[in-house]
């Protein structure tokens, strides 16, 4: 002891320890945007909150993010077990590498891949719900503001060339659910899940006469809903005596008291937990299945008959 304090040594060093156990005891958390964007995501907080709460003692969290450079690092990084945020097909590589270093894996809400634990919620089944919502109350003009369709992440008019080379698994879904009560459903895509991206898709759509503007507007995120609304608000249109406004989370958004937004709720963080507790699980060598969720739909004040 007296040797260590004069070479001021303070061990035992965790590098060596994790090389004698062969655990770095860091659970590896891939997000699918940038790390800005995804802290303010309160469905993205709420899922890693239910991931944390279910991790083991002295076990961490090392985000990640599949933009950019990141998929190389995601190559390199040292974790025992990995979370994908959603998983989509330009990930392949990585999780090749990573069941070839025999590295348990779980996606939540993400594409199918051999070898990875799924914790998926019913989007497509959700979308189409709260579609058929809107449907009920006569609307015919109807448009979307969805979520990044792929890694291109910028807010341009809904095409069916994005469509096709569609990557994000949760949009796609969401679309279909959607498209399967409004076949010709068309909108605009946003650049991530925030309100600002939903307040310019709103004035984009509502912007023209108003025998041309939807009557009602699907967004794929209630901060993209939140968005549209400030627009009809800037554009003075009521909601909803002019406009239905339907999202989808059911998340608690600060600064948002005027409305009770019509959403379908998901369980954000028990799929966190879900997530969490597989890969515990299968760290510790022991069974883990797939896991599956479903929403719940949240009739607000924001939805109502088509305008007279």
């Amino acid at each position: 002891m007296t040797a260590a304090r004069e070479l001021n040594y303070f061990g035992p060093d965790p590098r060596a320890r994790s090389l004698r156990q062969g655990r770095s005891g860091i659970v590896g958390v891939i997000i699918e945007d940038r790390v800005l964007n995804s802290f303010r995501d309160p469905m993205t907080l709420a899922a890693l909150d239910g991931i944390s709460q279910e991790l083991g003692e002295g076990s961490g969290m090392l985000l990640l993010t599949a933009v950019g450079d990141g998929e190389s690092t995601i190559q390199s990084a040292v974790f025992d077990a990995a979370i994908f945020m959603g998983c989509s097909p330009h990930l392949a590589r990585s999780i090749e590498i990573m069941r070839q270093r025999n590295i348990p894996m779980v996606a939540i809400e993400g594409q199918a891949f051999d070898g990875v634990l799924a914790v998926s919620l019913d989007n497509r089944e959700a979308a189409r719900r709260i579609a058929q919502v809107v449907h009920d109350l006569g609307h015919t003009r109807v448009a979307t503001v969805t979520l990044p369709l792929d890694a291109l992440r910028s807010l341009r008019p809904l095409s069916e060339e994005i469509v096709a080379g569609a990557t994000t698994a949760v949009s796609i879904d969401r679309l279909e659910g959607a498209r399967d009560v409004f076949p010709d459903l068309d909108g605009v895509v946003a650049a991530s899940s925030s309100s600002d991206d939903g307040l310019e898709a709103g004035l984009r759509l509502l912007t023209g006469s108003v025998s041309s503007r939807p009557t009602a507007i699907l967004a794929q995120s209630d901060l993209l809903a939140v968005g549209v609304i400030r627009a009809a608000e800037q554009l003075g249109l009521a909601v909803p005596a002019d406009l239905t406004v339907v999202g989808f989370d059911g998340a608690r958004i600060e600064g948002f008291s005027d409305y009770q937004l019509t959403t379908m709720k998901q369980p954000a963080t028990e799929k966190g937990r879900a997530a969490g507790a597989a890969v515990t699980a299968l760290l510790a060598g022991e069974p883990a299945s797939d896991v599956s969720f479903a929403s719940v739909l949240r009739m607000g004040n924001t939805a109502g008959p088509v305008p007279g």
